[in-house]
């Protein structure tokens, strides 16, 4: 299995340090979550119903003609190239690990490229995945131009499949709208804006025969009905939904600031993180683990991801915690220099 951020009980172990001290800043969850209400019985006690509204309360709201409810977007990312007979597929790297590695684990051939070589290089492929906007480097993509893409795509039978797990704060430019479509696939996910991670809810939002497909190979039952109920509600709260996307959008930018201020100024980000490129990425995630937070560490290329504080506690703790590293650096740098 892949690594991902979240590995806090890991990190807890390995430093001797009670998880519940840490500062978990690994994963790029919204640290607001919508607030869960109490989950009638029922939901526990019958069979999952797929006729409840959810899936049309979900295309409702991601403007979609229709939406899938998958059990978190990461079950179509395994299941959809297995719909496809062997495909030549780009996929977009630096990115979320998974894509490549599911449609390699199901015989297809694989190429991880930057954007603008997978953009430069679209006829060779079958199938091009793009995460919009980018996990972690946050690069985004014109509308335009993601719909000349998939024209060319499509019309040799081919998918753009864009994964917009981090595009909620800005629906404005999410491609879900478009997904009547024939193969173009947008993935999404409640976890991340919600702050619903344990939800495992996500939704597949596509033309009507592909989406069958995918029923049909997921079997029922995907999602629980605990799950189901909460998913209801959240993606109904337009008041909710309005007030977030501003604090969010206001929380990446003070995210950002603070790095710049301790002289690690992003490589790229979104509202929910931001993401620094430096050949000292280890021995900074390193250093924050020591002091009880956890960052999520990519080593190609070596680079840093900072999701969200929370409260004012723990923006203070993260600002405190970057001065002393930054410090020690700076004090290392100056033992290391030669004797004028």
């Amino acid at each position: 299995m892949l690594e991902h951020g979240g590995r806090l009980l890991r990190a807890a172990q390995r430093y001797g340090i009670p998880a519940a001290q840490w500062l978990d800043l690994s994963t790029g969850i919204n640290p607001q979550a919508w607030p869960v209400p109490e989950i009638p019985a029922r939901a526990w006690q019958r069979l999952p119903e797929d006729d409840d509204g959810l899936a049309e309360i979900a295309a409702d709201y991601y403007g979609a003609p229709r939406a899938l409810p998958v059990a978190g977007s990461q079950a179509a990312i395994q299941a959809l190239p297995e719909l496809r007979a062997r495909s030549r597929v780009g996929v977009l790297a630096p990115g979320y690990a998974e894509h490549a590695h599911a449609w390699r684990r199901a015989g297809h051939a694989v190429e991880t490229l930057a954007a603008d070589e997978l953009l430069a290089q679209r006829e060779r492929f079958d199938v091009i995945v793009l995460i919009h906007p980018n996990n972690p480097g946050g690069e985004r993509f014109e509308r335009a131009a993601l719909l000349a893409l998939h024209d060319g795509l499509s019309a040799r039978g081919g998918w753009l499949l864009i994964d917009e797990a981090f595009m909620d704060a800005t629906p404005e430019h999410s491609l879900c709208d478009e997904t009547a479509r024939e193969g173009l696939i947008v993935l999404r996910s409640a976890g991340k804006f919600f702050g619903l991670a344990g939800a495992r809810g996500g939704f597949v939002c596509a033309a009507p025969a592909l989406l069958t497909a995918l029923r049909e190979r997921l079997g029922p039952w995907t999602l629980t009905g605990p799950a189901r109920h909460v998913l209801r509600h959240a993606l109904a709260d337009r008041d909710w939904h309005q007030r977030m996307r501003a604090q969010l959008l206001a929380q990446g930018e003070r995210l950002a600031a603070l790095l710049r201020a301790h002289g690690l100024t992003p490589s790229g980000g979104s509202a929910f993180f931001q993401w620094r490129r430096d050949p000292r990425a280890a021995q900074w995630h390193e250093a924050l683990a020591q002091r009880a937070i956890l960052t999520r560490l990519f080593d190609q290329p070596a680079s840093l991801r900072f999701g969200l504080p929370g409260g004012e506690d723990e923006w203070r703790r993260l600002d405190g915690a970057l001065a002393e590293v930054a410090l020690t650096e700076t004090a290392l740098a100056e033992a290391a220099r030669p004797p004028r």
